[in-house]
């Protein structure tokens, strides 16, 4: 391999499944070293040839391949199980190609489930009601700040006054490099959605916010780097004049911010979601619309709806969709951008929770890595 370019040898193993990684792993110290980087991590990232789709039912976990969505995998979680409460909650999103999970009592793990692998980090109890607040959401945020090699999980805790008068929300940081919890300056904004995790979108988490009760909602971003929150600035959204108003929801699609706009009628239905994506991060002129769905799209009425990814091709969008029945759960739809079409993705069982991730090598641990060439 000493006369293969080294972009080109790059190239070739961001192409090959995780499978075939963990076999090349075994000929030579420097390829396992290589392979195991954030350097070469970098690059599969960007092919996602190996995107995993994580499904929660109840309290179980499965694994569907994105190659072929029709057949799921039951996952056998590293916690400690709670038989009282034995559910598995997803903590902050995927990064890397790792998951952090939480039996939600007493332990907290970054975990990667191609190679089983798993990393417990210190517990940060759920905090307590206090005299004149009672805690309202607790949400988290999970991303890797590239500029110190370090992951880091983020915790925002709402609080709202017994008179619904006043809030505060809390926020804490665990830093890998430190293993440790710190508390962070308290933020103006209230949690708006009930979005349950951060969305990582170039070295920031984001969330939906609202300054109080009474103004619009808004994305803020949480820098991993300079340890703030920053406001986005959203594009003009024309609201119809037979609405109530809108709410707005953030994910990841593609390498873009998405946001979802879902308009919301007088007797808090659903009647369309338009689906927007920032093809250049931070500049508010680059909001592009993608798509808009009407509630009659789905056949029933709409509640909530999350655009996953790309199909292989970028000509349709996996997404994750709730109806506005309680007791409904969520299914997969892919929609054609082209034809505009809605089919439904058959063979998954109804399920609470989705998320996307890309499998990787990676180990939970913080690696060293300072290699800048291939001797193979």
């Amino acid at each position: 391999m000493a006369d293969v370019p080294t972009e080109l040898f790059i190239d070739i193993l961001s192409r090959l499944p995780v499978q075939s990684l963990l076999r090349f792993r075994s000929i030579s110290k420097s390829l396992r070293s290589f392979i195991d980087s954030h350097t070469f991590t970098k690059h599969y990232l960007k092919n996602s040839f190996s995107i995993k789709i994580i499904l929660r039912h109840n309290y179980d976990l499965y694994q569907l391949d994105f190659s072929n969505l029709t057949t799921h995998v039951k996952f056998s979680v590293p916690l400690n199980i709670n038989l009282f409460n034995p559910n598995i909650d997803l903590l902050g999103g995927s990064c890397n190609g790792l998951l952090c999970i939480s039996n939600g009592v007493s332990e907290i793990a970054f975990w990667n489930p191609n190679i089983r692998k798993h990393r417990v980090i210190p517990y940060l109890p759920i905090p307590r009601n206090e005299s004149d607040f009672r805690l309202s959401k607790c949400v988290h945020g999970f991303g890797f700040d590239q500029s110190a090699c370090n992951y880091k999980l983020v915790r925002v805790s709402f609080f709202e006054g017994i008179r619904h008068i006043m809030f505060k929300t809390q926020v804490r940081l665990f830093s890998s490099k430190t293993n440790s919890w710190k508390a962070l300056p308290n933020i103006p904004y209230a949690l708006y959605s009930t979005q349950p995790v951060g969305v990582f979108v170039e070295n920031s988490l984001h969330w939906v916010v609202t300054r109080n009760r009474s103004q619009p909602c808004l994305i803020v971003a949480f820098n991993l780097t300079q340890e703030v929150f920053n406001e986005v600035p959203l594009p003009e959204i024309q609201m119809a004049d037979n609405v109530k108003g809108f709410q707005i929801d953030v994910s990841l699609l593609g390498e873009c911010l998405c946001m979802t706009v879902n308009h919301v009628s007088v007797r808090h239905h659903t009647t369309k979601v338009e689906v927007w994506v920032m093809k250049k991060y931070g500049f508010r002129d680059s909001w592009c619309k993608l798509f808009t769905f009407e509630d009659s799209c789905f056949n029933k009425p709409l509640r909530s709806l999350k655009p996953l990814c790309y199909s292989s091709d970028r000509s349709k969008v996996l997404l994750e969709v709730k109806g506005n029945l309680y007791r409904d759960c969520k299914k997969l739809f892919w929609y054609d951008l082209k034809s505009e079409e809605v089919t439904c993705v058959q063979g998954i069982p109804n399920f609470n929770e989705t998320m996307i991730y890309v499998g990787t090598l990676l180990p939970p641990s913080l690696p060293i890595d300072n290699y800048n060439y291939i001797k193979a």
